[in-house]
């Protein structure tokens, strides 16, 4: 008997006498904050695309690829936004409260914005 078969893609083991297949998950990416947001979005209201995922084994990646998306989509819109606003370096050195201020209200503007497009489709 071979130590080894590979039968439709998947390659089995015998130990003893009986064939054992050799299976890998895929490598687990670090999901961050918009990842979880997606998930929990897929759990809750689309639950066969969920499933569909998870059977596959590629819920993990996509949920990567959404997390590194929304995070670089972010990074892009909010010196846009703050440009278009006049925030700058000049309103940071002369009032720097209201710099603070207007920074959080672009950053909550921008992920209001990437929750939209990206996080909840």
């Amino acid at each position: 008997m071979k130590k080894y078969i590979k039968e439709n893609g998947i390659t089995y083991e015998l130990i003893g006498e009986q064939y054992y297949p050799l299976l890998e998950l895929p490598e687990q990416k670090e999901i961050g904050k918009y990842g979880r947001m997606h998930l929990e979005y897929l759990k809750e209201h689309r639950k066969g695309r969920y499933t569909n995922l998870l059977s596959e084994g590629t819920l993990n990646q996509r949920l990567y690829e959404i997390d590194v998306e929304a995070k670089a989509m972010v990074e892009h819109i909010i010196p846009h936004l703050a440009n278009e606003r006049g925030i700058d370096e000049n309103l940071k050195a002369y009032d720097m409260l209201r710099w603070v201020a207007e920074m959080n209200n672009i950053k909550a503007s921008a992920e209001e914005i990437v929750l939209r497009e990206v996080v909840l489709v």
